[in-house]
């Protein structure tokens, strides 16, 4: 009699892990040699640093040339590996969308308002004077309440997160900073009168997200159509890899020379205000990521999720401190110091995703083919 051979459940391939090139993998180092030479090539050529810094979509936009175009040169590689198509899948996975909205727009800019009550008006206050401390919690209020646009994109592509999902992260949360950005930050200051001037909000967003998207798009339809989904994929994407590395290093020499004498005059200030920073920026991260591991969220969901949920968009926390309180005021330096502390950080914090996702993805359930 013959028998029935059992049927076999095959597990899917683990995916190969990302593997960096030197360059990526000492990216720390090279972050910190930039914000090094950038403060030295603020303070020994301030002027031609002062003409670059004034060079703006506009009066009174805020919104530099020169970092606007590096950071489209950072995303634009990441928009080309959109699939459009596939965007609409995500309103059938919410989970993850739900904890990053919940960890940004919940929990972050209160628990950085908390932070910073905690340490500038009690730890701190023998350093700080009371009008100095509500400065520097002004800004960091400023700066926990702009959720990352722009750079979560970098750190996406360093933990080699969906793309697609990113790009709905992001999008929503432009959506909600529109609306709910001047409240929260006129609720926290507890000042009625203050105004987040639209047209720095828009421009940001405009700037750093639709352009980049648009172009994205168009670029990717047209060479799909003409080239095909091989040449695409397998030889015009890798020509863009290093390039987003080298525009973010750029990105950071530039706001570095911008701030120099802020950073340099005030380096007691600078370590202060790093504090409440670094403890925000982990604990939000670490939430994220947990309670994305709690929902069975997928790890390439998860990872980005937890660098929106803790970084900051600090190219629009930084103007609209400036804009509010002027550019040599403590609100605006907590902003820059949040520039910082945040990149070396994020970058740890993209190394503990990377790290973990064997542990991550034991929560996970396992599918058969």
């Amino acid at each position: 009699m013959r028998t029935k051979a059992p049927s076999v459940k095959m597990q899917p391939l683990p995916q190969a892990p990302k593997r960096l090139n030197l360059f990526e993998r000492y990216l720390t180092v090279w972050v910190l040699v930039c914000m090094v030479v950038g403060v030295a090539l603020g303070k020994f050529l301030p002027d031609s640093i002062a003409v670059l810094s004034k060079l703006e979509f506009g009066e009174g936009s805020q919104v530099n040339v020169p970092i606007a175009i590096l950071i489209w040169l950072m995303i634009f590689p990441m928009m080309l590996k959109i699939d459009f198509g596939s965007l609409g899948g995500i309103a059938r996975k919410p989970k993850g969308l739900l904890v990053t909205l919940f960890v940004n727009w919940l929990v972050k800019p209160f628990s950085m308002a908390f932070l910073a009550w905690v340490f500038f008006h009690y730890v701190f206050s023998a350093w700080v004077d009371p009008e100095t401390a509500k400065s520097y919690t002004a800004g960091l209020i400023i700066l926990a309440a702009a959720p990352c646009t722009a750079m979560v994109f970098v750190w996406s592509y360093l933990t080699d997160g969906d793309p697609a999902y990113t790009l709905v992260q992001v999008a929503v949360n432009d959506l909600i900073m529109l609306v709910l950005f001047a409240p929260i930050v006129m609720f926290l200051l507890g000042v009625a009168d203050v105004v987040v001037p639209s047209k720095v909000l828009i421009t940001s967003v405009v700037v750093f997200i639709v352009i980049p998207l648009a172009a994205g798009y168009l670029t990717r339809t047209a060479l799909l159509k003409s080239h095909g989904k091989d040449w695409f994929e397998n030889r015009f994407l890798p020509k863009f890899q290093p390039v987003t590395v080298v525009a973010l290093l750029l990105t950071l020499l530039l706001i570095f020379a911008f701030q120099a004498d802020n950073l340099t005059s005030k380096w007691v200030a600078v370590i202060l205000i790093a504090v409440p920073i670094l403890i925000q920026v982990y604990f939000n991260s670490g939430l994220t990521y947990l309670l994305m591991r709690l929902f069975k969220v997928p790890h390439n969901v998860a990872s980005p999720g937890a660098l929106i949920g803790a970084s900051n968009f600090f190219e629009l926390a930084v103007a609209v401190a400036i804009t509010l309180f002027g550019p040599s005021s403590g609100a605006a330096l907590a902003c820059v110091v949040g520039v910082l502390v945040e990149v070396p950080v994020m970058l740890s914090v993209c190394n503990i995703c990377n790290r973990s996702q064997t542990w991550y993805d034991k929560a996970l359930p396992t599918t058969s083919l």
